[in-house]
């Protein structure tokens, strides 16, 4: 599965943007979905997932209530829109997939996401 991040950038404080993923899989709606982002100097965190048929979605307790993670299986992406954006939400951010069969508590663990996109820089000012 190859996955292709697009609409990074820089946005003020308070603006929102929308980020998409691309996946090249031919069994999209088989892969469960999440955005993974890492600021400088941090780990990488978890963002947000989406299950397999959209029927499941988390979030990070950061960014609940500001950014929504939805899919299109038709049209194999993912999308996180974010609004309300803040300074602390500049990062590289990353779609990652997983065919793996996993509870959903466990959506939010990294190692089971062996398909990485290559990043989009999301950059708010303050």
């Amino acid at each position: 599965v190859q996955l292709a991040e697009s609409g990074g950038g820089l946005v003020q404080t308070g603006g929102s943007l929308r980020l998409s993923c691309a996946a090249s899989a031919r069994t999209f709606s088989t892969y469960v979905m999440d955005w993974f982002r890492q600021a400088p100097g941090k780990e990488r965190e978890f963002v947000a997932g989406i299950w397999r048929n959209g029927g499941y979605t988390e979030y990070a307790d950061s960014v609940k209530g500001r950014f929504t993670i939805s899919r299109d299986n038709a049209r194999n992406t993912v999308t996180l829109q974010m609004n309300s954006l803040k300074a602390e939400d500049t990062a590289v951010y990353y779609c990652a997939a997983s065919d793996s069969i996993f509870p959903y508590g466990r959506i939010r663990d990294s190692s089971l996401y062996p398909y990485w996109g290559q990043g989009a820089q999301v950059t708010v000012s303050s």
